[in-house]
């Protein structure tokens, strides 16, 4: 059994892979305070949960925005599988020929979705990950990876809005009938949900145009994308474990 894990800002996504199949799919929220055991303990826990037996590792691997914590969840990692992680970074073979200023600022989740994008989908393609940022990644026709655009994430924007503002309220992400809001509520979700559809929308379209090339696919993955994706009108790809299937495919690249 093979263990992969994304260690972003809001959440912690997991994987167990036997063989090329996902045994399981786990999700845990990040805590910067907690200790390799805290989390150790956590982990030990969800495996029990869907019966997965420890003495059966024969490796993990580990993607991390989140520096202060990406040694604490190694350390985890060892605790409960006794396998020391690969963690993805310099020096780490992934087949991506990243073509930015400085490819060794890549993010790692960008680096795996990418990964997981060329191994599956039609290209040129665009990758959007929804999650503390929107980001969309822009993979070319040769398999290179061109870069990307950033933006504050759904929940992150809608967060501010609320507390920036007093008299607007705490919404859930769920679009209204009518994009014209008669109240409060359909207001902010309107330009919430329906708002990041377009912008969506908007970006893929002056991507293609950017890249000079006709993109044959849009895939999207990401803790928001299942919220946002089935508003937009263009046809997107839902992939909620590219990262993960991303960071198997570097994991036997580096290790088989």
């Amino acid at each position: 059994m093979i263990l992969t894990v994304d260690i972003g800002n809001t959440n912690i996504n997991t994987a167990l892979y036997r063989g090329d199949k996902i045994a399981f799919v786990s999700r845990v929220e990040t805590d910067r305070l907690r200790t390799p055991d805290q989390y150790a303990a956590e982990f030990a826990s969800i495996f029990r949960l869907y019966g997965a037996d420890s003495s059966d590792f024969r490796g993990a691997i580990i993607s991390s925005v989140v520096p202060e914590l990406t040694l604490v969840i190694k350390k985890a990692i060892e605790i409960i599988t006794k396998c020391t992680p690969l963690i993805l970074g310099p020096g780490v073979k992934t087949g991506l020929n990243i073509k930015i200023d400085n490819p060794a600022q890549l993010g790692a989740d960008l680096v795996a979705g990418a990964v997981g994008a060329i191994r599956r989908y039609e290209l040129p393609c665009l990758v959007l990950d929804m999650g503390t940022a929107t980001k969309i990644s822009v993979i070319d026709s040769t398999a290179t990876y061109r870069g990307c655009t950033i933006a504050a994430g759904v929940r992150l924007a809608l967060n501010a809005l609320s507390s920036g503002a007093s008299q607007l309220p705490a919404i859930s992400l769920e679009a209204p009938e009518n994009a014209i809001g008669t109240n409060t509520i359909d207001s902010m979700q309107s330009g919430t949900v329906l708002g990041a559809a377009a912008m969506i929308e908007g970006l893929c379209a002056r991507l293609e145009e950017a890249l000079g090339e006709k993109v044959k696919t849009v895939v999207a993955t990401g803790g928001i994308s299942g919220d946002i994706i089935p508003y937009c009108r263009m046809e997107i790809v839902h992939a909620p474990n590219l990262i993960l299937d991303g960071l198997k495919a570097i994991y036997d690249k580096n290790c088989k």
